[in-house]
């Protein structure tokens, strides 16, 4: 019986519409189709063989287990992963890889001989609605298709194929120079069959997208390996129709093992997607930075006042959460939810990140868009009368609002963005009131929200928690490095949110008792607050430092330079969704400062 590996065991491949988790064993334990958000047709990561996979690797001596690839690798800097088994009968490759479609989705899946004779086996277990649903299996000339309600998947290959138990095998051996190809194609269940795929030249087209795509890639410094593995990865999570980018392609997996902080992140977060776009256009990807803006401005429409956190892929407003009761959960981590109710929340501080990224889209260049600083003028309007008011911030708590520091830190960022947009000449504003405005923002957030005793901010007006968002605080500008309670606040979270390696916690958390956020339970080291930290230790001119945190954490990447959204540093193991945008963007902009710093190892 096959369980899912651990979180860092899954390689991703994608189309840019939809995405894969292939483990170290050859299995497919993941994959939404035909959209990110769509219902899973394998949901084994989050249940059990029951729920739907598909395994394709060496057939295991005496029935065992099947065993993990000899080693494995993404054929140069693109998507196509490469897993080779050495075995006592041979060394074989399965290449597997999703093409970049106008059509059908596709997952593609090529079995060559390298030495030797290598029996091999194919297992696939279609479940669809999240491995609730039993499909109906049948052929039509000589193609394999399931159907159940409105989605089909078609298998094509031309090994030969049998049923048993409800899965599809084919057993087939492989010696050197053979290839054997299957591919799964989804279509509508009331449309004609997809055309017959051609899997050596999607192969071929495949390559040659990455190849071209990363070309355009303007840092060349001494991390461009993971710099150009981490843009890759969030080039894999932008839903190429409409320009939104999915916070990671999973939903539920953990943020503690067994616990219950497990949320869907297959959703565009307006922070999360501004970020990715800085880090875009700071290495050359204007294209996917215009598309981001045309979707934001589609998503947000004529009602800036009622401008939520997230949305779905196509701009969606309605993100309702559920609990799929059928599924146990990754490695028992219940419940397992689809949707997110945090759509509805108050996050003061996602004004100013979607005012940041147009401000900086503007400055690099992109091509003005009228609407885009109407829509600038209209967000400021609309704090104007509500950055004092109390939300749930950046990290979404289920607990009460509070005056998050960082919310009103980007309350001002918002504004004085927008003052910057308005002195340069290309819109015009109340520029003396917002002026003032931002001087009363920063005013007040340096009167409440700073612990004169402690000199540090802390997390909520009157509070004594930290929180290492106050992190971002010289990072947007609001205070120079330099400044005393900047320092202080760095060296207070380094102290009070810091694991023993020196990876950073979100916050302090109260393990059975409900905490800050209302949740109860704990969670892992935050990888984007920790990279967070290695950019202030750098603008303080604690370059060093900054440059052995930063290697410590590129060295909790997967062997494919992947990262979930946190790091577990008991069990010394990546938790959260994955792989996580919010953790492979600040890893590119803390590569990009210790470049321009000029402090970096060989």
């Amino acid at each position: 019986m096959h369980v899912a590996g651990r979180i860092e065991d899954y390689a991703l491949i994608g189309d840019m519409q939809t995405a894969a988790l292939i483990g170290r064993d050859g299995t497919a334990d993941w994959l939404c189709l035909p959209r990110f958000d769509s219902h899973a047709v394998f949901a084994g990561l989050l249940g059990t063989e029951e729920n739907g996979f598909w395994r394709l690797g060496p057939t295991p001596l005496g029935g065992g287990a099947p065993a993990p690839a000899t080693r494995r690798r993404y054929r140069g800097d693109s998507l196509i992963l490469e897993s080779e088994w050495d075995t006592e009968r041979g060394t074989v490759r399965v290449t597997d890889f999703m093409p970049p479609r106008d059509g059908a989705p596709q997952l593609v899946r090529i079995v060559e001989g390298v030495s030797g004779r290598v029996p091999m086996c194919s297992a696939l277990r279609m479940r669809f609605s999240y491995g609730w649903v039993v499909p109906w299996v049948h052929k039509v000339d000589h193609r394999t298709v399931a159907v159940a309600g409105p989605d089909s998947v078609w298998l094509d290959t031309d090994a030969e194929t049998h049923g048993k138990d409800l899965t599809t095998y084919s057993d087939f051996t492989v010696a050197p120079g053979d290839r054997v190809a299957f591919t799964i194609s989804w279509q509508a269940s009331h449309l004609p069959p997809p055309p017959l795929p051609e899997p050596a030249v999607a192969l071929a087209n495949t390559e040659e997208f990455w190849r071209d795509w990363v070309a355009h890639c303007t840092y060349h410094g001494p991390y461009r390996e993971a710099v150009v593995r981490s843009l890759i990865t969030l080039k894999a999570l932008t839903y190429a129709p409409t320009g939104g980018i999915v916070a990671a392609p999973t939903t539920s997996l953990p943020e503690e093992i067994g616990g219950m902080r497990n949320w869907d992140y297959r959703f565009t977060w307006l922070r999360d997607a501004a970020i990715t776009l800085s880090s875009l256009l700071r290495t050359g990807y204007r294209e996917e930075a215009r598309a981001w803006r045309e979707w934001l401005l589609r998503a947000v429409a004529g009602d800036p006042e009622n401008l939520q956190i997230m949305y779905g892929i196509a701009g969606e407003r309605e993100l309702g959460e559920t609990e799929l009761t059928w599924l146990p959960g990754y490695e028992g981590s219940t419940p397992v939810r689809v949707g997110n109710g945090a759509a509805g929340q108050l996050q003061l501080d996602v004004y100013g990140e979607v005012t940041e990224a147009l401000h900086l889209a503007h400055m690099t260049g992109l091509a003005r868009n009228d609407y885009a600083s109407l829509l600038q003028l209209k967000l400021i309007r609309y704090l104007e009368d509500h950055w004092d008011e109390p939300d749930e911030g950046i990290w979404e708590v289920r607990g009460p609002r509070r005056h998050f520091v960082h919310s009103k830190v980007m309350a001002w960022v918002a504004v004085d963005r927008t003052v910057k947009l308005i002195e340069s000449g290309e819109v015009d504003g109340p520029l003396e009131r917002w002026r003032e405005l931002r001087d009363e923002i920063h005013r007040t957030v340096c009167e409440k929200g700073y612990d004169k005793e402690r000199n540090t901010f802390t997390q909520s007006y009157g509070s004594r928690e930290l929180d290492a968002s106050l992190l971002l605080i010289p990072q947007m500008g609001f205070l120079p490095p330099d400044d005393k309670r900047v320092i202080g606040t760095i060296e207070a979270i380094q102290r009070e949110l810091s694991t023993e390696d020196g990876f950073v916690l979100r916050y302090p958390t109260a393990g059975a008792a409900a905490g800050v956020d209302g949740l109860e339970g704990d969670e892992g080291a935050f990888l984007a607050c920790s990279f967070w930290m290695a950019d202030d230790l750098a603008m303080i001119g604690r370059v060093d430092e900054a440059q052995q945190l930063f290697e410590k954490l590129l060295s909790l990447r997967n062997d494919l330079g992947l990262l979930a959204e946190e790091w577990d540093p008991k069990r010394k193991r990546q938790v959260g969704n994955f792989p996580q945008a919010f953790s492979h963007v600040p890893m590119i902009d803390t590569a990009l400062r210790l470049t321009a710093s000029g402090a970096y190892g060989g």
